[in-house]
C-alpha cells in the first residue's frame, strides 16, 4: 500500500461541466479535490518520476514504484499542498516538523525528482478552476473553502492503515540490562502511553540471554508505570505495549544475531515501510563489533536507521577517533546520536529559550556584564556509581559531555535558526575556543570509603570522583570570564546548577550601606535543576521600614508552584528528539573531538602521576583545594 491514491467521482450528468468529474488526491490524513480537466496539464513530470505515474482509462492513477520512495515524494507534495492553500489552522506544527525531519534521511539522488514533483504541485489548481503560480505575493490569502481535514495524532504520519503493521520498529539492544530495564523500556512505554509513539510500533529487545516474547514482557512489566497526572486506560496500555515487544536471542556472533534480527523485524513488519531505531545499550568495547554488525546485516532499506550510542563516547582520544571513524564508515553523521541522560533535562533546554527569548538576557549576556560563570554537578551517596566508574571516573563520564556541552549551549552565539546543525556548528566554536588547560587550574579528588559504606570501594587511586576546573573562552564574547566547573560524586548534597554573577554596579551610590564584602550585593543569576527546579535571581532591595538597610533577595520561579504537572523522564525527551530527527543535544563528531582536546592534557597528568586525587570525605563538601582554585580566580564560592 502506498501513502497516496488518485480517483475519480463522477456527478449526475445534468451538472455544469466543470463540476461533472473531480479528480481528488488522497492522503493518510486528509483529501483534497481537483479539476481533472487541470491536473494532467499542471502536474509536469520528468522522465524519472514519470515512470511512477500512469493514467489509465477511467480516470485512475496508477502509482509504480518503491513504497517508501513514493511516501517520501508525497510527504512533500503535502507540504506544498498545505502551503498554497493556507491550511495552518487545520494541520499541527508537529506533523510538518516530522514531514521535513523524515526528509534529511532520505538518499540526495532522489532529490532531483522531489523538486520537480513539488514544482508540479506548486501549480496545482484550486478548486474553483483558478490557476495560480505558487509566489510571493503582498495580498491577503483567499479564504480556503475546503472541508476540515480530518486529524490525527502527528505521530501517525507514518503509520499504514492497517494498524497490526508498525510504521516504527525500536531495537533495544542489550535489553536485559539495568540501563534497558530500568530507563529505556520505561521511557519508551511513557512515549506509547502519552501518544507520542504510533499504536502499531515494534519494540524489539536483543541480548545473548535464552528468553521467550513472554520471558522479556514479565521482565520489563513490573519497571513500566503511567503518568500520575492521568492515569486512563493504564492496564490496556500497557497490556498493548507488551504485546507489541519481541525477544531476540542474538548469541555470541553479532553477524548472525543481527540477520536474525532483521529477519523478524522483517517479518513483523510484513513488507511494509517502516523506519528503525537502534539503541545500543551495551559496554564500551562491544560498541564496534555490535555497530558494525547492525549497519552490515540489520538496516532496513525502505525507511531511515538511526543508531543511539550511549557514553562514555572512548576511554581517551584516540580509542574515540577510532571508534568514531569505524562509525562513520558504515553510517552518515546524522544516523548518529550520542546519547547523554544529562543533557535531556529541562534545564538544558531552557538554555536556549531564557537567552534568545528574554531581551532582559541577551544584551547582557558577555564579559561586559558578566563576571564569572558556574557550571556545578555534585551527586550524593543516593546516586550509584555503576561498575564501568573506576577506570573512567568523573572526567570521562560527566565532565566530558554534560559539563562541556552545558557551556557549550550557554555560551554559544545566536545560531542562524534552531535546526539542530545551526546550533551544532556554534557549539563547536565554543569548544575549539576553550583555552589549554594548565594543571594549576585544575583539582581531581576522590573521596575516602570504607568497607561500612555502601558505596564501590575497589576504586584505583588514580581514578578521581571530584573534578574542578577553571576554564576560558578566547573569543570577543567572553575573553577573561572565568567558567568555573565543579562535578562530583559521593558529595553531601545533591545538586545541579549553573550559576551567572554579573558585574558590580559602577560608582555605586549604595556601596556605604553594602559593606566590605560586595560579592554578597553581586546580581546573580542561578538556572537550578536539583533539588527543586527553579529560575532564580538574586536583587538588591530596601529592607521595609525606617532607615535605608539593603537585603540580597530571590526572585524565584519554582517550576512544582507554578506548573502542576509531572516533568518527563530525560531518557523520554531525548528519544522523543531521535524519533523527530532533532540532534541538537546530542554530540556531533567534531564537537566530540574537540571536548576530547580539552581533557585530553588532564588524562595524560593523571597516567603520568603528575597529578594526584586529594582525598575527601564521603558525604562531605569535597576537596579544600576546589575553595582555593575558586578564590585565584575571583569567584564567590557558593555554598552547598
Amino acid at each position: 500500500m502506498y501513502c497516496c491514491k488518485v480517483t475519480t467521482l463522477k456527478s449526475p450528468p445534468n451538472l455544469p461541466h466543470s463540476k461533472q468529474r473531480r479528480m481528488s488526491v488522497s492522503f493518510s490524513h486528509f483529501s483534497i479535490p481537483f479539476s481533472e480537466s487541470s491536473i494532467a496539464s499542471s502536474i509536469s513530470l520528468s522522465t524519472g518520476a514519470a515512470n511512477n505515474f500512469q493514467l489509465l482509462r477511467g480516470s485512475c492513477l496508477v502509482l509504480h514504484g518503491g513504497a517508501s520512495d513514493l511516501c517520501r515524494r508525497f510527504h512533500g507534495l503535502k507540504l506544498r499542498i498545505l502551503k498554497k492553500l493556507n491550511c495552518r489552522q487545520h494541520v499541527p506544527a508537529n506533523d510538518l516538523k516530522r514531514i521535513r525531519n523524515q526528509d534529511k534521511d532520505q538518499p540526495e539522488n532522489s532529490s532531483r525528482n522531489d523538486e520537480q514533483i513539488s514544482e508540479a504541485a506548486s501549480t496545482i489548481p484550486s478548486s474553483d478552476g483558478s490557476n495560480e503560480e505558487h509566489t510571493r505575493t503582498t495580498s491577503q490569502p483567499k479564504k480556503s473553502t475546503l472541508p476540515p481535514f480530518v486529524q490525527t495524532n502527528s505521530s501517525n504520519l507514518n503509520v499504514d492503515d492497517n494498524h497490526e503493521r508498525p510504521s516504527l520498529c525500536i531495537a533495544v539492544i542489550g535489553a536485559t540490562g539495568e540501563l534497558a530495564k530500568n530507563k529505556i523500556f520505561p521511557a519508551l512505554f511513557a512515549l506509547y502511553y502519552s501518544g507520542f509513539l504510533p499504536e502499531n510500533v515494534g519494540i524489539f529487545g536483543y541480548s545473548r540471554k535464552d528468553l521467550t516474547d513472554e520471558d522479556l514482557r514479565s521482565l520489563i512489566a513490573s519497571t513500566l508505570t503511567c503518568r500520575i497526572d492521568h492515569q486512563q486506560n493504564c492496564g490496556d496500555k500497557m497490556d498493548a505495549f507488551l504485546s507489541r515487544t519481541y525477544y531476540l536471542n542474538g548469541g555470541y556472533d553479532n553477524k548472525e544475531g543481527m540477520s536474525k534480527l532483521n529477519s523478524r523485524m522483517e517479518q513483523i513488519e510484513a513488507g511494509y515501510p517502516a523506519n528503525r531505531i537502534f539503541y545500543l545499550s551495551v559496554p564500551h568495547e562491544a560498541l564496534p563489533d555490535v555497530a558494525s554488525s547492525l549497519a552490515n546485516n540489520a538496516q532496513t532499506k525502505k525507511g531511515w536507521n538511526r543508531i543511539i550510542i550511549e557514553k562514555p563516547f572512548g576511554f581517551d582520544a584516540v580509542s574515540s577517533q577510532l571508534f568514531t571513524k569505524s562509525l562513520l564508515s558504515k553510517f552518515e553523521e546524522k544516523q548518529i546520536y550520542r546519547i547523554d541522560h544529562l543533557l535531556g533535562r529541562n534545564l538544558i533546554e531552557n538554555l536556549t529559550v531564557l537567552r534568545f527569548s528574554n531581551l532582559v538576557f541577551e544584551p547582557l549576556w558577555s564579559r561586559t556584564y558578566i563576571r564569572n560563570v558556574q557550571v556545578i554537578l555534585s551527586e550524593d551517596l543516593s546516586m550509584p556509581l555503576g561498575r564501568y566508574f573506576d577506570g573512567y571516573g568523573v572526567i570521562r563520564d560527566i565532565v566530558h559531555s554534560h559539563i562541556l556541552q552545558t557551556i557549550a549551549l550557554l555560551a554559544m552565539e545566536p545560531p542562524i535558526s534552531l535546526d539542530g546543525e545551526d546550533i551544532r556548528n556554534e557549539k563547536v566554536k565554543v569548544l575549539r575556543s576553550i583555552r589549554n588547560l594548565e594543571p594549576s587550574d585544575v583539582i581531581l579528588g576522590q573521596y575516602k570509603a570504607t568497607s561500612g559504606d555502601k558505596v564501590d570501594v575497589s576504586l584505583s587511586s588514580r581514578t578521581p570522583t571530584f573534578f574542578a576546573a577553571a576554564l576560558y573562552i578566547d573569543n570577543a564574547r567572553w575573553d577573561g570570564v572565568p567558567f568555573m566547573i565543579k562535578a562530583g560524586v559521593g558529595l553531601i548534597k545533591h545538586r545541579v546548577e549553573i550559576r551567572i554573577q554579573f558585574n558590580s554596579v559602577p560608582g555605586n551610590l549604595y556601596r556605604e550601606r553594602i559593606g566590605h564584602n560586595t560579592d554578597l550585593a553581586t546580581n546573580e543569576l542561578i538556572l537550578r535543576d536539583e533539588p527543586d527546579e527553579a529560575i532564580l535571581v538574586k536583587i538588591n532591595n530596601k529592607i521595609p521600614g525606617l532607615g535605608l538597610n539593603l537585603d540580597a533577595s530571590e526572585l524565584n520561579l519554582l517550576y512544582k508552584d507554578k506548573y502542576n504537572v509531572e516533568v518527563p523522564d530525560s531518557y523520554e525527551h531525548l528519544l522523543l528528539d531521535v524519533m523527530d530527527g532533532d540532534n541538537h543535544l546530542f554530540l556531533r563528531s567534531d564537537e566530540l573531538a574537540a571536548a576530547w582536546n580539552i581533557l585530553t592534557p588532564v588524562l595524560q597528568w593523571i597516567d603520568q602521576n603528575n597529578i594526584a586525587p586529594e582525598l575527601y570525605e564521603l558525604g562531605g563538601r569535597g576537596p579544600v583545594g576546589s575553595y582555593y582554585l575558586w578564590a585565584k580566580h575571583g569567584v564567590w564560592w557558593a555554598d552547598d
